[in-house]
């Protein structure tokens, strides 16, 4: 019988957070670990604290995206600094200096973010699919509602 290494798993759980929160794929948690993919996904399955690990771990990742894209297409300031050296009287002197720089606002991703956070106020690619979208659940939840409640007074098609 083979013996299951779930235990040094569940020991580097932490370490494994951190991978995830640091953009590694699964993949490559395995491969830090020296298990297999299957082995991984078998855990997943029995093993609720390592689902609920990775769930979380992937939402503070995505949290830190989001975040990122909003300074993006905001626009932000950020310091820079160079550092030279410069021969003065026969001698090297290092000169430090910091120059405050400004990234305008990026219009791929203030696009991206509207289409995404502000698509129920007409931010989409194409407004005309949505509203079709749109009347297709409405209809579909009419015809539900007719099928649980019966609806008398409208014939409803079978979808």
């Amino acid at each position: 019988m083979v013996k299951s290494r779930w235990p040094e798993v569940k020991a580097r759980l932490s370490e494994i957070e951190q991978w995830i929160k640091d953009g590694l794929t699964e993949e490559q948690v395995c491969t830090n670990l020296g298990i297999g993919v299957s082995t991984f996904s078998e855990y997943k399955v029995r093993h609720e604290e390592l689902r609920e690990l990775l769930k979380k771990s992937r939402q503070v990742l995505v949290t830190q995206i989001e975040n990122a894209l909003v300074k993006r297409a905001l626009g932000f300031s950020y310091e820079e600094t160079k550092i030279s050296i410069r021969q003065m009287d026969g001698r090297e002197v290092k000169f430090t200096e910091k120059t405050t720089k400004y990234q305008p606002p990026d219009v791929a991703a203030c696009s991206l973010l509207l289409k995404n956070k502000a698509r129920d106020q007409g931010w989409s690619d194409n407004p005309q699919k949505l509203a079709l979208e749109r009347e297709i659940f409405e209809h579909r939840k009419r015809i539900e509602e007719a099928q649980v409640f019966g609806d008398s007074d409208d014939e409803v098609p079978n979808p």
